[in-house]
């Protein structure tokens, strides 16, 4: 079989991003080894830049290029209601959905004792901080509504149980839109059932 080194070096660091498959990460080494020596040059360039000028804000924990995200220096925030999600990537989905007009706070990860996550592996601390300040007065549980998201928003309801002002709430899980119940499976029916609201 003919290999091509550069081709095959380029496909195995293609191949380590999430959702890359083996004939993906040889289409896009192909594609790179093809473009011209400018494009490719900036393209590594930006890789580079992007990853070295990454921060993470010294409030919420979200990605971002400054010490304070946008987010958290928005006057136009309710600072008062603090979404708690497992990483950056779920921030950007419910900002698309234009809804959420409070704050965000990002764990970097969920607990998962199989891959020896525990609470102190996750930014549980930074969010205890923040419930000091006195100022939060709703706490959003939007963590995956799998085993690990479930048990760090177990974890996390069981540690806020301590504040008797402050509510705390988990985002609703079911059958999403235009999907057929009898492809549903049996955990996100019960979670649609025990979300279930009056009309």
């Amino acid at each position: 079989m003919l290999e091509i080194i550069p081709l095959e070096r380029l496909t195995e660091q293609f191949a380590k991003l999430p959702g890359i498959g083996r004939k993906t990460a040889r289409r896009l080494a192909y594609h790179v080894l093809r473009m011209p020596e400018s494009e490719v040059k900036t393209f590594a360039q930006e890789l580079y830049k992007s990853r070295m000028s990454v921060k993470y804000c010294s409030v919420c924990g979200m990605i971002s290029d400054s010490d304070i995200c946008d987010i958290c220096s928005s006057p136009k925030r309710d600072k008062t209601t603090v979404c708690v999600v497992k990483d950056s990537r779920d921030v950007f989905a419910i900002e698309r959905t234009g809804e959420f007009s409070g704050v965000y706070h990002v764990l970097g990860g969920t607990i998962s004792p199989l891959e020896n996550i525990g609470p102190d592996d996750i930014n549980i601390a930074g969010l205890m901080e923040r419930l000091g300040e006195g100022v939060i007065k709703e706490v959003i549980l939007a963590t995956n509504p799998d085993v690990q998201g479930e048990a760090t928003a177990s974890y996390i309801s069981r540690l806020l149980a301590s504040y008797p002002d402050l509510t705390v709430t988990r985002i609703a899980h079911g059958v999403p839109v235009g999907a057929d119940l009898e492809y549903a499976d049996e955990v996100t029916l019960v979670k649609a059932l025990e979300g279930r609201r009056k009309v």
